[in-house]
């Protein structure tokens, strides 16, 4: 079992974290207006999928405003920021941030979806939500690049999510 730090405290994870190279686990999340996302509606087109507790949080909310603006520059690749908000929340957020690059989702009707991607928090304050993480997923759907963000209250490293975006 995986962990990482929340405040510098151990928190465990569920489920085991692929590895870059392998096939992308399935997941199928719920978007703002309550329509069904999956993995196989990226078939040959590149995905960013991050992973955050809530958007409800100062660092999940800015990682969200920061792939927003960095989202533009990535023509034909789609970023989803996946949390286990409601999808009404995840729609006022994203209203009120003029968040337009980036879609938000929610693992309301799929809630093995962070285990089956090794970023479910087992124990502590935030266990049922997911970790911060960092996923793209190429057009055949193999993931180029998987990072966990060892301590939940840190942002991803964007230049390297960037960077395999565009490979």
């Amino acid at each position: 079992m995986t962990a990482v730090t929340l405040k510098g405290n151990p928190v465990r994870l569920a489920g085991e974290l692929p590895a870059k190279g392998a096939a992308a686990p399935d997941f199928t999340l719920v978007k703002q207006d309550l329509s069904a996302v999956s993995k196989k509606d990226f078939a040959g087109k590149t995905l960013v999928l991050l992973t955050v507790p809530s958007l409800d949080t100062g660092v999940c909310a800015l990682e969200t405003k920061k792939f927003n603006e960095k989202a533009a520059a990535l023509p034909g690749v789609t970023v989803i920021v996946a949390s286990s908000d409601l999808p009404f929340a995840i729609k006022r957020f994203c209203g009120a941030e003029g968040i337009t690059n980036v879609t938000g989702a929610s693992d309301l009707r799929d809630r093995d979806f962070g285990k089956r991607w090794g970023v479910a928090i087992a124990d502590g304050p935030l266990q049922g939500v997911t970790a911060r993480a960092a996923f793209v997923i190429d057009g055949a759907g193999n993931l180029r690049h998987v990072e966990l963000v060892p301590e939940i209250g840190q942002e991803p490293n964007y230049d390297a999510v960037l960077e395999a975006a565009r490979a």
